[in-house]
């Protein structure tokens, strides 16, 4: 059974009048891992289309990008991003519910919020609204204003982009320390510590964007300290 099939099974267990965001509370088990980040992502992504007052083509086919979806599934992950789209409850109630389903487990918080930067750059723009949803989330998601910012340093083009920021450590730190990072980042981003945390393998691309931000940052400290 594909991980589409799956998430039109767990919409179609919604009891009528129910909200999208009630799957959340229900998918808590590790086999429902995947199919609730799958949904979360698409769900956020598509309530966060509109922070910036349109819903682009390139936002849509983010997705694709984010996601692996065969012609064959596309209905399902249409009807998903439509039902999030025009639900009358608020992103925030969503971010909540997706809190409360990974608990204290804040790793899949953070692959989600990467996935959500890649919708908002898939349209080479970061608006400012795309900006304060974000941080609405990350806030709800518990995160601190530095990590967030960690996060939002891999993505937004800024030509003072700082790398002790992707690296989540401090500019004063010892090499040895910043290299004890960046290492521990490098094994984060392996696709099997992803899939064992509830990515699903559609959605290991993500590790990519990650990877690539993480060790230029290394890079660049390493050339720096020389």
């Amino acid at each position: 059974m594909s991980i589409w099939t799956r998430i039109a099974d767990a919409i179609a267990a919604l009891r009528a009048g129910e909200s999208l965001f009630a799957v959340f509370d229900r998918l808590r088990t590790p086999p429902d891992r995947s199919v609730a980040f799958t949904i979360a992502v698409i769900a956020l992504g598509a309530k966060m289309a509109k922070a910036d007052g349109t819903v682009t083509r390139s936002e849509v086919a983010a997705f694709r990008e984010v996601f692996h979806i065969p012609p064959q599934e596309e209905a399902h992950a249409a009807r998903l991003f439509n039902m999030a789209r025009t639900d009358v409850a608020g992103f925030e109630e969503y971010a909540a519910g997706i809190k409360r389903m990974f608990g204290d487990n804040d790793a899949p918080l953070c692959d989600l919020m990467e996935g959500l930067f890649h919708i908002a750059l898939a349209d080479g723009n970061y608006h400012p609204g795309e900006d304060a949803f974000l941080s609405r989330v990350a806030d709800i998601f518990g995160f601190d204003e530095r990590r967030f910012g960690r996060i939002r340093a891999q993505f937004v083009p800024d030509a003072a982009r700082d790398p002790y920021d992707v690296l989540g450590v401090a500019p004063d730190a010892d090499l040895a320390t910043i290299r004890a990072a960046w290492r521990t980042q490098v094994r984060e981003t392996h696709p099997d510590r992803m899939l064992a945390r509830g990515v699903p393998e559609e959605a290991v691309k993500l590790a990519e964007k990650r990877l690539v931000a993480i060790n230029r940052a290394w890079e660049d400290i390493s050339d720096l300290r020389q």
